[in-house]
């Protein structure tokens, strides 16, 4: 299996081409947003931090900043940076382009004598930049090439029983292929943790499995929190899903069954091929922010209640198998697994119908989330999401 995209000269292909215009802190992702809505083939991300900030958090931010800059999907980077954040423009465009050889710009809005000013010149920089992005010409790269990243939200009854492990095919089918996929969510394995473990590669990775879940706990315990506090959610419940031990067995199931290869931290990217797993916050955005940063050129998201979300720079495809929402929230929904439920549908047979989307999209086939232009951010800190 092929499909067309972009090449890159250090890592693999794009399958989109965008012109990313990069806040490096909150006072400049309303300058983003402006430049972005004037250049055709740009995009913009909103960023809600990146200044004030603790050490560790600023690390974060700027590995999910630089891992945005150095994903596949993105041809060039604009960033507009304030003047006094914690790390200036020039400092964050320094470190993207001492990785990559994709052109970097970069302006500061006090530097630059304010918000028009600085538009004005970002706006003829990512103008310039799209031009260039538009002479690139696609090729064909085996399907080898790609990372997907696997995210579940909104999950009810029929999250565990269908759409998961259909989406859990999909990733076995994939990884046969030589592809790789990222499941993340590290607190939705809680109570699954050893079910999970059972797949690692090597009793380390097997380990670090279980250490992962056992650090989240902690970490919130020392705050005087309990995961379960807000694991399940509210409309998870109201799904049918009563603790988190019962939504960790069914979302673990979405990352399929071939050997897990690698444990990642946040944002980082794959150094392996095959089944991953990323240490993540259960909080969807947050988690899909994650993977993305860390090269991932498309997600699946499946979902029984729905939801609308999706991401500037890279595709997130959809699914449900709850049949009700899918009618209900058809604008919103990629793709309809409940013929699982009502028997007309194997699980892989909707494996090999996900793997055929999945195909498409890389294809160039916007998502729902992609057509509108949806973009969702959300950066985990040291006070962690759950």
């Amino acid at each position: 299996m092929e499909f067309y995209g972009y090449r890159r000269k250090e890592g693999r292909p794009g399958i989109r081409n965008h012109v990313l215009i990069l806040p490096t802190c909150a006072c400049g992702s309303e300058s983003c947003r402006i430049v972005a809505s004037q250049v055709r083939g740009a995009v913009n991300i909103v960023f809600n931090t990146g200044c004030s900030d603790v050490a560790a958090n600023t690390a974060m931010s700027q590995k999910v900043l630089t891992g945005f800059a150095l994903n596949p999907n993105v041809y060039g980077v604009v960033i507009i940076g304030l003047g006094c954040e914690t790390v200036p423009h020039a400092k964050l465009r320094e470190k993207i382009q001492a990785l990559t050889s994709k052109p970097v710009v970069s302006f500061g809005i006090q530097e630059e004598g304010g918000t028009l000013k600085t538009i004005e010149k970002a706006v003829r920089a990512a103008r310039e930049m799209a031009a260039e992005a538009g002479m690139q010409q696609k090729e064909r790269f085996d399907i080898s090439e790609l990372l997907m990243g696997i995210e579940c939200g909104g999950s009810d009854a029929t999250s565990g029983i269908a759409s998961n492990p259909a989406v859990g095919n999909l990733s076995d089918r994939l990884v046969d292929l030589g592809a790789s996929t990222i499941m993340s969510e590290s607190i939705e394995w809680i109570g699954g943790e050893h079910v999970l473990a059972r797949r690692a590669a090597t009793p380390e990775i097997h380990d670090q499995i279980i250490r992962v879940c056992e650090a989240y706990e902690k970490h919130l315990l020392a705050a005087g929190q309990d995961c379960r506090a807000g694991q399940p959610t509210p409309g998870n419940k109201a799904g049918g899903l009563s603790t988190i031990d019962e939504k960790s067995l069914g979302c673990i199931r979405k990352g399929g069954t071939r050997p897990i290869v690698e444990v990642l931290e946040q944002a980082e990217r794959p150094t392996k091929k095959g089944a991953i797993v990323m240490d993540t916050a259960g909080y969807d955005i947050s988690s899909v922010t994650s993977m993305v940063a860390a090269g991932c050129q498309v997600v699946i998201f499946t979902t029984g209640r729905g939801t609308p979300t999706g991401n500037a720079i890279v595709p997130v495809f959809k699914v449900t198998a709850n049949a009700h929402t899918y009618s209900w929230m058809e604008d919103n929904m990629d793709a309809d697994l409940s013929p699982i439920l009502s028997g007309e549908k194997t699980i892989a047979e909707s494996g090999a119908m996900l793997l055929e989307n999945i195909h498409d999209v890389a294809n160039g086939r916007l998502t729902k989330a992609e057509a509108y232009g949806f973009s969702d951010i959300a950066v985990d800190h040291v006070c962690r999401f759950v």
